[in-house]
């Protein structure tokens, strides 16, 4: 029978805990969501979250990935890229008549207004 959550891994390690300030155990926790794992690293005596990522699933690990493959083929050699075309020179225009125009002076800052006492 498996757990109750399968997508949920738990490795404890011995490292340094800088809210300790010495050598303790330290959990890490990898959670599969889809495509992608959260890992955390979590001091045991302090409870404090040394670590906390979001990355992409490994191919091994990831279910989904092993039925990926088999829905789509994938080609065997990499097609060759076309060289890319020659950029038209409209940005490089824009961007040099923004250059050459002149900007407004900036506005003089507002001072605060003299509060009347009462």
């Amino acid at each position: 029978m498996k757990g109750p959550n399968p997508n949920v891994t738990v490795t404890t390690e011995v490292d340094y805990c800088p809210f300790c300030r010495r050598s303790r155990t330290l959990r890490r926790e990898e959670r599969h969501l889809g495509g992608l794992v959260r890992t955390m690293v979590s001091c045991e005596t302090c409870h404090q979250t040394l670590s906390s990522t979001m990355s992409p699933a490994p191919e091994a690990a990831s279910e989904a990935a092993a039925e990926a493959p088999a829905a789509e083929p994938v080609a065997a050699a990499p097609t060759p890229k076309p060289e890319p075309a020659a950029k038209p020179a409209g940005k490089k225009a824009a961007t040099a008549e923004k250059a050459a125009s002149p900007r407004k002076p900036a506005s003089p800052t507002r001072k605060p207004s003299a509060k009347k006492g009462k």
